[in-house]
């Protein structure tokens, strides 16, 4: 599983120019969606172009676990045949998710209104994270659960024989939340409603509808008012997974601090509330810019050419867009240490609760190559060096953390030593070709 093994160091050297096309491998969001719900529609779902990380095939094998068959083509292609709302059977086994934070909560949610009763687990670094912001409102469905201390893995869930429709206020933004809750929602007779008060990505929105689920969303005095309808048949689905743009991210922004790059990152998934990065790199003075904007699939996507930026400014990233880019906060912080100037990230106190503390993972990793970094509950900034100014050098500890350890992999292309983190291992779980594909443009990593 994810994250698990005898831990393999990993070091980036100071790259030449990268160049060429980063073709990244499928969203992380979408692909659980597209299996989730081709488990729960009755009939066929065809997906091209799933991510085949660890964290997804988890998720695969979760749905094979409710009665669902899953069939893998190969080359990123797979057949879904569902078994329909309501017709989840009982696991025989534990279900392990590895180090996913998304399909640990998003499988909950769709089990939740069966009367079924599940076990969960994960590696350490997901057994270590809350699940209370899921279970609590899973309760109101008339779910229930025991787990470990904090409200942790392992932890079983007994799911409502006779669930009922909530109407739930989301406390903190999260996508992960919502999504569990509408998930649940499907078998609940009536009406579920969801409130956010900050919008998050809206994955989950998008593809019930596709699914043909009656689902509507408004926004009000409240918030973001979403209105799922009940026990409905969903429809299989042709799904063309778009790439990643938290992938892209590492492409791109490896591309922006090393000297003389050029590269484009294709078919990139561009929705309004997965794209915050590249919108702040451009405040930044990045040379980023976005080719043959086009739809695929009902989601906005375009090309994306990273070149060289060697005069970037740190700014202050307006908290309003942390939702859009939460996952991306780490390997911004790198950008930053190479911009001229302090760069201001507030209200991502939601990144404390990740497969690691992320603020704390990078302060200390920015830290021991030569950054300093301020940090607060909800808050941290990092003090740029300019192009070049990067000593590196440092031993990071990846903390099972797969964005932790490709953003210093990301860092150790641009420094002036080499920066090596404790354990490349759980990259894996979201970008299974990382090595091959950062060196193919020219990176130099080496392992052990």
């Amino acid at each position: 599983m994810s994250g698990h093994g005898t831990p393999i160091p990993m070091t980036s050297h100071r790259a030449e120019p990268l160049t060429g096309r980063a073709k990244v491998p499928g969203d992380k969001s979408i692909s659980h969606r597209s299996l989730i719900l081709g488990a729960m529609a009755v009939g066929e779902t065809k997906i091209s172009g799933l991510l085949e990380g660890d964290d997804v095939l988890d998720t695969a094998k979760a749905m094979q676990a409710f009665g669902a068959e899953v069939v893998n083509h190969g080359g990123g292609n797979w057949s879904v045949f569902g078994v329909g709302v309501g017709g989840f059977a009982e696991p025989d086994h534990v279900i392990d998710c590895g180090n996913s934070g998304t399909g640990v909560r998003l499988i909950m949610g769709c089990m939740a209104t069966s009367p079924i009763t599940v076990t969960f687990t994960g590696d350490a670094s997901l057994n270590g994270r809350p699940m209370a912001r899921v279970t609590d409102p899973l309760a109101l469905f008339g779910a229930k659960t025991v787990g470990r201390k904090g409200g942790r893995l392992p932890m079983t869930i007994v799911g409502a024989a006779e669930p009922t429709p909530v109407r739930y206020v989301v406390p903190v933004p999260s996508a992960q939340v919502k999504s569990a809750v509408l998930l649940a929602g499907l078998n609940a007779p009536g009406k579920t409603v969801v409130v956010e008060k900050e919008a998050t990505r809206d994955h989950s929105e998008r593809m019930l509808a596709g699914f043909g689920a009656e689902i509507t969303v408004e926004d009000s005095d409240e918030g973001r008012v979403i209105t799922l309808t009940g026990q409905p048949e969903l429809k299989p689905q042709v799904i063309a997974v778009p790439r990643d743009p938290s992938s892209a991210a590492f492409p791109v922004c490896a591309a922006l601090i090393t000297p003389g790059s050029d590269v484009l990152v294709p078919g990139i998934g561009l929705n309004p509330t997965r794209a915050g990065l590249f919108y702040t790199l451009q405040d930044m003075g990045a040379d980023l810019t976005f080719e043959n904007p086009r739809e695929e699939g009902g989601e906005p996507v375009a090309d994306l050419r990273a070149k060289y930026s060697p005069n970037m400014k740190g700014i202050a990233v307006p908290p309003e867009r942390a939702a859009s880019m939460i996952d991306e906060y780490p390997v911004l912080s790198v950008v930053a240490s190479f911009a001229s100037g302090k760069t201001m990230m507030a209200g991502v106190k939601e990144l404390r609760v990740k497969e690691s503390d992320r603020i704390d993972a990078m302060a200390r990793g920015l830290r021991a190559n030569g950054v300093t970094v301020a940090e607060g509950e909800d808050w941290w900034s990092v003090d740029g060096l300019g192009p070049d100014g990067v000593p590196g050098g440092g031993t990071c500890e990846s903390f099972l953390d797969h964005r932790i350890a490709m953003s210093f992999m990301v860092m150790g292309m641009a420094a002036q030593n080499p920066v090596t983190v404790d354990d490349g291992n759980p990259i894996t779980t979201s970008f299974p070709i990382f090595e091959p594909l950062m060196t193919g443009l020219g990176a130099k990593l080496s392992k052990g």
